[in-house]
């Protein structure tokens, strides 16, 4: 399976890490070189440094027709328009964006993308912990919308979402490739 990796902070780390070890085509990006530095050094995949939420850096990562894409910066608004671009652009059947924000997580997944609260599965398992009921906050979502806004410079524009700088060179860890 090919999996491409938006965040290369803990959570991405480990996620490629894993996926690697399991077998398959992992590429992350990380607009910080230094963040390649969580890869282990056994790390087989591609590490890319540049704009996830540039969709021609996502293309020329080959996040192209991906099978998973997972955008898991520390930013709401970069996870949502990363995800956007991947389900919309290119032509990723399965995303997930993480979301901090549980009422941003819930508006997201009505807009089409399935997104992970990491707020109301830390919630639930504290709560769980403690044999406290779970919160009722989201966790993980499943998109149950679609998003048909309009599109400005092959990215559709979000509700409280802005756009970053585009642009990436150079790569590090595993296999290098320049974007």
């Amino acid at each position: 399976m090919k999996i491409v990796i938006v965040g290369c902070g803990r959570v991405g780390a480990a996620a490629a890490d894993h996926y690697d070890r399991a077998g398959h085509e992992v590429i992350i990006l990380d607009s910080v070189t230094s963040a390649f530095d969580r890869l282990p050094t056994t790390f087989g995949g591609q590490a890319i440094r540049g704009d996830g939420t540039d969709e021609d850096v996502l293309r020329k990562a080959g996040a192209t027709g991906a099978d998973v894409f997972l955008a898991v910066t520390e930013g709401d608004n970069r996870n949502v328009m990363a995800a956007q671009l991947a389900n919309e652009a290119l032509g990723v059947r399965r995303v997930i964006a993480k979301i901090n924000d549980p009422l941003r997580a819930q508006a997201y997944a009505e807009l089409g993308v399935a997104t992970l609260c990491r707020t109301g599965l830390m919630l639930d398992a504290i709560d769980d912990y403690i044999g406290l009921a779970r919160s009722g906050l989201p966790g993980m979502i499943e998109p149950s919308g679609h998003h048909d806004g309009e599109h400005h410079n092959g990215m559709a524009a979000f509700a409280g979402a802005s756009a970053a700088p585009s642009g990436a060179t150079g790569a590090t860890a595993g296999t290098s490739q320049e974007v």
